[in-house]
């Protein structure tokens, strides 16, 4: 049997995965089997725990561009106890990867050397590229997709948001643009709730980012589109109105532009207190998650006027980055 780990570090949380390599018969795979099933794709994760804190790396590295010494405090606090699940665990492969956070960081080395001691591996601060490909084979390992009909991932994150476009062959193209909800919190809203000005000097920033992401990415050859991360979870939970934070509800949902949007304007318009009070909120997300409703209706919106109004829905999915990392590791071991 194979037991693979996957940290995802990112600017507002990190995550863990440690899971088992499934065989498209349901058979847990040894090694060689393994190898050669993630060669041709016929490889399925199957959970054994995940995890996620909200820890704030990013804390600040907008602004300064270097992490500050109370949010590498509280990740190497998390990070601790991840590394000891990972061993008791028995977890063959891990591999840690970081994004918009460390890319940004000037003082970077002490997270890696401190990340190198607790799991004997280097976290690999990955490109906005990779992490958008791994972002898309996560959403895609657990969703049909069709070759000729590109759908449109989107992985709203504290620092960055990664758009990407493809269908069953893989990735066609794919833009990882410097907006988040951590970023545009501290940018922006200072309010609470946020004063109109500041919606709109935020909503600015996320039309210049969608320009950017414009440049690189097709999105008016979507034909669907699929939401990951936090934020957009978050915001699935509160146009359901959950008594509490469910995932098996949350996944798969499909959900009008027009639901998502009303949710996302009560999101932004409620006070810290109110959203606090959201039986399905985590902590963590109190206060940036007003940035990731407002950043999310503007890309559906964009999207939607791309495409002619032809998508007139989205769909959330659970699935995303952490688990292609964790992918990413069985592939690792067939090349």
């Amino acid at each position: 049997m194979v037991r693979v780990a996957g940290i995802d570090c990112g600017t507002n949380s990190i995550r863990l995965l440690v899971a088992d390599a499934v065989t498209a018969d349901g058979a847990r795979a040894d090694a060689a089997r393994t190898d050669a099933a993630a060669a041709g794709s016929t490889t399925r994760l199957e959970d054994v725990h995940r995890e996620m804190r909200v820890v704030r790396l990013g804390q600040g590295v907008d602004a300064t561009g270097m992490l500050a010494p109370e949010a590498l405090e509280r990740t190497f606090t998390a990070a601790d106890d991840y590394a000891a699940t990972v061993r008791s665990l028995g977890a063959e492969r891990v591999r840690f990867v970081a994004t918009s956070a460390m890319r940004d960081a000037g003082n970077r080395d002490e997270f890696v050397e401190g990340i190198r001691e607790r799991f004997g591996v280097d976290p690999e601060i990955v490109a906005g590229t990779e992490e958008a490909a791994l972002s898309f084979a996560g959403a895609a390992s657990v969703l049909a997709l069709e070759e000729g009909r590109p759908v449109l991932v989107v992985d709203l994150g504290g620092g960055s948001t990664e758009f990407v476009l493809g269908d069953a062959r893989g990735v066609i193209a794919a833009a990882s643009i410097d907006m988040g909800c951590v970023r545009l919190t501290e940018r922006h809203l200072h309010s609470d709730p946020p004063t109109p000005d500041e919606i709109a000097a935020a909503e600015r920033d996320v039309d210049a980012g969608l320009a950017r992401a414009l440049a690189g990415v097709a999105l008016g050859e979507a034909t669907a589109i699929i939401g990951v991360a936090g934020s957009i979870t978050t915001i699935t939970a509160h146009a359901l109105r959950l008594p509490t934070y469910q995932p098996e509800r949350i996944h798969a949902a499909e959900l009008t532009i027009g639901q998502i949007t009303d949710a996302c304007a009560d999101l932004l318009a409620l006070t810290r207190g109110e959203r606090a009070a959201l039986p399905y909120m985590h902590p963590g997300r109190v206060d940036v998650i007003g940035a990731g409703a407002l950043v999310w209706r503007r890309i559906l919106a964009r999207v939607s006027e791309l495409t002619g109004g032809a998508i007139t829905t989205a769909v959330t999915s659970e699935h995303d980055i952490l688990d292609g990392i964790a992918l990413s590791t069985l592939a690792e071991s067939a090349s």
